[in-house]
């Protein structure tokens, strides 16, 4: 097959007469002295060599066989969607012009410092293809033996030789024109921040000199371009802060100012309270202008969440001591996002435990809600499921209906307060929230609960993001138990217990490091979470019947500490980076203690599912090695839950067309019990022989990616089946393939 493929592809047979196939070009240096990074100077004249030959893979050039293909008279869909999406045009050895190389890369050369170098070319011609060798004879380069500066006018002397005392520049350093302008750009960048608001790089210049050496060494004097505007040389300060909280393009006229703070602001009535603003405005009258205040101001503004754009002009303002100092005002616009508005979001919910049906979610928000930069949030949801699967499990259904109100402010609410500069990059917004949910499961049970939040989230940089939550309440109520949910409790006693735990009370903290923003080749991502619970409620606790748990209003409490780790690795090359090797690593684990001898149900693991090991349907992996198959109880998945959890994730993206990606992935992993469930015989617990309990599953996924939002389907099959007796767990089964659907990436 791969023989007829090689000559399918093959296509000399449409190489017109008297042309040959371009191949490349090869460069072939002789040097005169030692010199310093000789594969990377070879690199960078590599990257200039025009044009590029036609892309082949194992001698197949299967981009210009489509090409072909589609430019005979009668093609068909295939190839010409071939064509569009892998074509190339044929380049060939008559549109090589090898002398305008040659002058191509002596300039490079001179650039790099290697004057007076010679450059030659040949074509090297066979039957058919041709391609072209490079011969540079490169001298020893000139080398600095001085940097200093020339005359500077006042006050800008100063400032440049202040910055070129940290310059990288070193003696016997070699010539390098990309090393000149990269020095310019970091002068440039310095001189900003310290307020020379008009100065551009393109001002400064270098001048080299050869005249008091014989073996190719210069000297290296910075200088100004002469008339230089006066105000490029001068450091500004800023004279006025204006801001316009409710900035109107259709409406620029305000006229009534509030002073505050040695800041004016502008609103005919009172939109944002000026008191609440001004935390978020780091630039200060009287300080020299600074691009990364300028900057750290706006990004500010822009996290409280009631504008839509955040506009920061500056604007020159005549000073009578123009030699020495300049002055600007810094207008600050924003644009205010609509006051009130309703959203309203209609799902189709399928999930891989065979419910489905559709969900529908309310939510009206009101932004600025006391002028301080609030947002009021209050959310209603109606969701139906039914379970889809033939058998016994068919016909079970659930609704769930749920409000919740959030009111979120754009500053910390705290019995303390902080120095004005501690939280430099962003202010922390505290959280507070109320929800109820209500929950019925047909044949089953019925769940209501209840749940109060206050915290705080803030980001530390642009990477680092904290999230706390002192005060975390939970309340569940389990009512309307059928019998054969009886009769599962019945069974498990742990599974009683979990769902007896009605109270929950306790700390929250998170920390994520996320780089999957960036542009980076190599982007890191940690998030790592710990839940506590019950300490503080412990100390007002009270046994009502001996040797039963304490209670706090009448309802038993939990008491437990949950910790977990998610680390993340994105790999990403090839052209525009469009493709991405994915790694993810989980490890979590739950204690119970006190009051408590095992974890509340809604805060245990469970594995498989989209998001998990995609080979298994949802829960339906674990705990250990007890097999739910054999359990005939068509509600059995309810208990494989576990407070160990360990996971490993792996998968290839690649683009498609257009807005199709696939990938190709292999999951693994699998939850446990420290202390074993008596009704899973001990299959449960965890062992040192927890690498052979993995539940293993590789599969194939199609994506639709629409600017970031995304819809996921992938089709999984597991390998290793832990539920399965040792010596048969390692088995490909092809046949039990698992489809996921689901919205955004896996990890």
């Amino acid at each position: 097959m791969f023989v007829l493929l090689l000559y399918s592809c093959s296509i000399n047979k449409y190489i017109p007469e008297g042309e040959r196939l371009y191949t490349g070009a090869t460069i072939e240096m002789k040097l005169d002295s030692v010199v310093q990074n000789k594969d990377k100077l070879k690199n960078n004249l590599s990257n200039v060599v025009r044009p590029e030959p036609n892309s082949n893979f194992l001698g197949m050039y299967l981009g210009l066989y489509y090409y072909y293909k589609n430019k005979k008279e009668k093609t068909n869909f295939v190839n010409r969607w071939l064509y569009k999406k892998f074509g190339e045009e044929p380049v060939y050895q008559s549109d090589v012009l090898p002398l305008e190389v040659e002058d191509v890369l002596r300039n490079r050369l001179e650039n790099n410092g290697f004057f007076y170098s010679t450059v030659n070319s040949s074509f090297i011609e066979k039957k058919n293809r041709a391609s072209v060798l490079y011969n540079l004879n490169v001298t020893k380069p000139y080398t600095m033996a001085s940097y200093q500066l020339d005359s500077l006018p006042f006050p800008i002397s100063a400032a440049i030789s202040e910055i070129t005392e940290q310059t990288p520049f070193q003696k016997n350093m070699r010539f390098s024109l990309s090393n000149l302008k990269l020095e310019r750009e970091r002068i440039d960048k310095n001189l900003k921040l310290k307020g020379y608001y008009n100065f551009n790089s393109n001002f400064l210049v270098f001048e080299a000199d050869t005249n008091q050496y014989k073996n190719k060494r210069f000297d290296l004097f910075l200088k100004l371009k002469t008339k230089v505007p006066q105000k490029a040389i001068i450091p500004y300060k800023l004279k006025e802060i204006n801001i316009y909280p409710n900035y109107n393009l259709k409406d620029s006229t305000t006229t009534k100012v509030t002073r505050f703070k040695n800041k004016n602001f502008f609103q005919e009535d009172i939109f944002f309270k000026p008191k609440y603003l001004n935390d978020f405005i780091t630039l200060k009258e009287g300080e020299t202008f600074n691009p990364n205040t300028s900057k750290n101001t706006a990004r500010r503004l822009s996290t409280i969440g009631a504008y839509k754009y955040v506009n920061i002009q500056y604007e020159e303002i005549d000073t009578l001591n123009t030699k020495k100092e300049g002055s600007l005002a810094a207008n600050i616009y924003l644009s205010p996002l609509t006051k009130r508005a309703i959203s309203a979001e209609l799902q189709a919910v399928t999930k891989s435990n065979n419910f489905a049906g559709p969900t529908l979610g309310v939510t009206f928000s009101n932004r600025n809600l006391f002028k301080d930069g609030e947002t009021l949030n209050i959310s209603g949801t109606l969701g139906y499921e039914t379970q889809v699967s033939s058998g016994a499990n068919a016909g079970l259904s659930s609704v769930e209906l749920g409000v919740k109100a959030e009111l979120i402010f754009p500053r910390v609410i705290a019995p303390f307060s902080f120095k004005e500069d501690f939280f430099e990059y962003s202010i922390p917004k505290t959280k507070t929230s109320l929800s109820t949910t209500y929950l019925s499961r047909s044949q089953l049970y019925s769940l209501l609960s209840g749940a109060a939040l206050f915290g705080y989230v803030w980001n530390a940089n642009k990477y680092i993001t904290y999230e706390i939550n002192p005060i975390s309440v939970n309340y569940t109520r389990l009512s309307n138990t059928t019998p054969e949910f009886e009769d599962i409790l019945d069974n498990n006693p742990f599974l009683r217990r979990s769902f007896d735990q009605q109270f929950i009370s306790g700390l929250t903290f998170s920390f994520t490091y996320n780089e999957f923003a960036s542009s980076k080749t190599h982007q890191f991502y940690v998030n790592s979470t710990l839940d506590v619970a019950g300490n503080s409620i412990g100390l007002f606790g009270k046994e009502e019947v001996s040797g039963q748990p304490k209670q706090f209003l009448g309802l038993e409490y939990a008491q437990y500490a949950k910790v977990d780790v998610d680390f993340r690795y994105h790999f990403n090359f090839g052209d525009k980076k469009a493709q991405t090797i994915a790694a993810r690593l989980f490890g979590g684990y739950g204690y119970a203690y006190g009051n408590s001898d095992v974890i509340p149900f809604v805060k245990q693991y469970f594995s498989g599912g989209p998001y998990s090991v995609r080979a298994f349907n949802i829960r339906s992996l674990g705990p250990g090695t007890y097999d739910g198959r054999t359990n005939q109880n068509t509600t059995s998945f309810f208990d494989r839950t576990g407070n160990i959890r360990l996971e490993a994730n792996l998968e290839y993206r690649f683009p498609i067309f257009s807005f199709f990606k696939g990938a190709v992935f292999a999951d693994a992993g699998n939850v446990w019990n420290s202390e074993p469930n008596p009704a899973f015989d001990g299959q449960d617990r965890f062992t040192s022989d927890f690498i052979n309990q993995l539940g293993i599953g590789a599969g194939v996924g199609l994506r639709v990616d629409v600017q970031g939002f995304v819809i996921r389907f992938d089709l999984a099959a597991p390998f290793h089946d832990p539920a399965l007796p040792e010596g048969d767990r390692l088995d490909f089964r092809l046949d039990e393939p698992v489809l996921n659907f689901a919205i955004g990436y896996s990890f």
